[in-house]
């Protein structure tokens, strides 16, 4: 299977996820091609005006994230953005994931993580 995100063109924010049939983005050549799955979406949808396809990639394989609906596409990094948690916080032009302007303590466990404050900028201790 391979995804197709529907993005508004006002706002590049992500409307919906469908699948599309791997032999739908087939090219000539039998490769998977992005355009020949956004005209066979086109063929059998309403094709709204105001919105446009982007594929997307379970592995992260393209656009580094997953497309979900409400994550924004960002054009000039070709890539999903996650919701920016915290105004303070910074996109890594690598990942594209928001960072902390301090980093976590290393000793923050997955049962008690350390919480962000905004107000503070620094981590809390969990309680």
């Amino acid at each position: 299977m391979a995804y197709f995100a529907k993005i508004h063109s006002s706002n590049n924010i992500v409307a919906s996820v469908i699948s599309v049939a791997n032999q739908n983005c087939l090219d000539e050549n039998n490769q998977e091609n992005e355009n020949v799955g956004i005209a066979y979406i086109q063929s059998v949808t309403d094709n709204e005006e105001g919105y446009y396809w982007k594929q997307t990639s379970f592995n992260h394989r393209i656009r580094k994230h997953f497309a979900g609906i409400g994550l924004t596409y960002d054009s000039e990094r070709d890539a999903f953005l996650l919701p920016k948690p915290f105004n303070s916080w910074i996109l890594n032009e690598t990942t594209c994931n928001w960072e902390p302007p301090v980093p976590e303590p290393e000793e923050s466990t997955v049962m008690r993580p350390y919480q962000w404050n905004e107000e503070t900028q620094t981590w809390d201790e969990p309680q």
